[in-house]
């Protein structure tokens, strides 16, 4: 007997996600209403980028504390017959007008969510000073355009449907909700939309949850479907974002929207088992995810033991510690960072990497009256201290964490794979990597294969369910906090992927996030 209570678990029971599988296109995505729109579209004859266009623009009716029109990304393609994949790079930039005096220190330091100086007002977190450029549509416009087969408006038909149906309201969504709503209060068009009579959505105690709707987003979506999507950039949704963001005091204007513009970029590579790595590279996880993979000997057998995971933890902290050698902690480290992810192949085997943002969780909390879009707070990823090399300055452009990546073999794309979850994103696609192209693994089992997270040069976080010598190893190499993974606290990463083994594919989903789904073409 012992006076010590034993630690709480979350949850007791065990979950299984299913993957897809088939020889035609695939969707795979954090929602599956999602994924569908993706599916549909491939079914409509468009191609991957047309999928994943669709199913990033869907995201924003069915899952908008992750993305959405006001946020940004990358995107990695790589199209069937061509020698290796381009990046689209539509990733986050301050307004030209971000004046670093706005962001005044209180001495303090935010010890909840950061280690780096607080601001007045946390006007860096939240609110109009928080927004970079929303370059997502930029993005999307970009692809679509120069890659992309179908009229845009047959992109935009499921999004928009979804968008006029509504948000479902079931207990995720009074979760996320629920989580972000000590700020979502303090703007009015964000506390009339989630927070109904003041209070989260919640679900009926019996029966099928209904829907709420997200304010003027289905007439945006209807506006860029017919007059295209840089209208958010140089026409009448741009003239709206713009009011709106000057009569709440923020400095992002419409000569930010009129200059965002999508880059394509070549990807950087990195050799992998005899095959070449194509990453995002530039301000992305993309490097530091290639020197991880050049510190770590070559997966042996067909499954990691505790060697295995310690020199991961090992090679994870010195990228860590090279990453941000001249950062500081001017990285956030929120544990509220929030992204999502999608993966698309179509039946010609192109395949598409997309992972795209608004920073935090419901980004900066502030959704536009005028247009229903709810604004990234990229700002935060700056350091609010003056003379850093990641400090605030007009029109910079930050490090973040978003990870893309596609695996080919000679000159065809074999795996497409990303993640959501801030600082875990890096962790979850190098061990995704290694159990399916290193250890052989099936693209389900590693999907439910339990990880370590290492998100710092200091501290490895373990999975409870690894094997108590995996567990000592990491203890005796070095601080390690053991960890459950689950819906929330969110303590992993949220990894999918599709593989495609001579035509055969299999799509995979995060199986700790409720509404994720890997969809096949029939």
């Amino acid at each position: 007997m012992t006076d010590v209570p034993p630690p709480h678990l979350t949850q007791h029971w065990e979950v299984q996600k299913s993957a897809a599988t088939g020889r035609r296109g695939m969707v795979v995505s954090q929602s599956r209403d999602a994924a569908l729109a993706g599916v549909a579209v491939l079914d409509a004859g468009g191609n991957a980028v047309d999928a994943a266009v669709a199913t990033a623009l869907a995201l924003a009716a069915v899952e908008p504390w992750n993305s959405g029109l006001g946020g940004t990304g990358f995107a990695l393609l790589h199209r069937a017959g061509q020698k290796r994949a381009e990046v689209v790079d539509f990733g986050p930039r301050a307004p030209g007008r971000l004046d670093p005096a706005h962001f005044k220190l209180t001495g303090r330091t935010k010890a909840d969510l950061f280690t780096w100086p607080e601001v007045e007002g946390d006007a860096n977190i939240h609110g109009p000073l928080s927004f970079v450029v929303p370059s997502a549509v930029a993005g999307y416009a970009h692809m679509q355009g120069r890659f992309g087969t179908m009229p845009l408006r047959e992109l935009m038909a499921p999004a928009i449907a979804l968008a006029r149906r509504g948000l479902p309201q079931d207990w995720f969504t009074t979760l996320k909700v629920a989580n972000a709503a000590a700020v979502l209060r303090r703007y009015p068009e964000s506390a009339r939309i989630y927070l109904p009579d003041g209070l989260p959505p919640v679900p009926p105690y019996q029966g099928n949850p209904g829907f709420f709707q997200l304010g003027r987003l289905a007439d945006t979506l209807e506006r860029l479907a017919h007059a295209g999507l840089r209208d958010l950039y140089e026409g009448d949704v741009a003239a709206s974002v713009a009011a709106d963001v000057a009569a709440m005091g923020g400095v992002l204007d419409v000569d930010d929207l009129r200059r965002c513009e999508a880059r394509v970029l070549p990807c950087e590579e990195a050799a992998w088992r005899g095959r070449t790595l194509q990453l995002a590279g530039g301000l992305t996880a993309g490097p530091t995810l290639a020197l991880v993979l050049q510190n770590m000997a070559p997966p042996v057998g067909t499954a990691p033991d505790a060697a295995w995971f310690v020199a991961l933890a090992r090679a994870m902290r010195a990228a860590y510690a090279e990453r941000l050698s001249g950062l500081g902690d001017a990285e956030p480290k929120a544990a509220e960072s929030c992204t999502t992810h999608l993966t698309v192949c179509d039946a010609a085997g192109t395949m598409v990497s997309m992972t795209t943002t608004l920073l935090s969780s419901m980004g900066s909390r502030v959704v536009l009256p005028g247009s229903g879009i709810l604004m990234n707070n990229g700002v935060m990823w700056f350091d609010p201290r003056p003379g850093q090399a990641n400090s605030v300055s007009p029109g910079k452009r930050p490090l973040t964490n978003m990870c893309p990546v596609i695996l080919r073999d000679g000159e065809r794309p074999v795996l497409a794979a990303g993640a959501s979850g801030g600082r875990r994103i890096l962790a979850a696609v190098v061990q995704m990597l290694a159990f399916i192209d290193g250890f052989g693994m099936d693209p389900q089992v590693a999907a439910h294969y339990p990880r370590i997270d290492v998100s710092d040069a200091e501290t490895v976080h373990a999975d409870q369910r690894l094997p108590e010598d995996v567990l000592a190893a990491l203890w005796e190499d070095g601080p390690t906090e053991v960890v459950e993974h689950a819906v929330l606290p969110v303590n992993f990463a949220c990894p999918n992927l599709i593989q495609d083994r001579d035509g055969q594919r299999t799509g995979i989903s995060d199986a700790l996030s409720p509404w994720s789904a890997a969809v096949a073409q029939a």
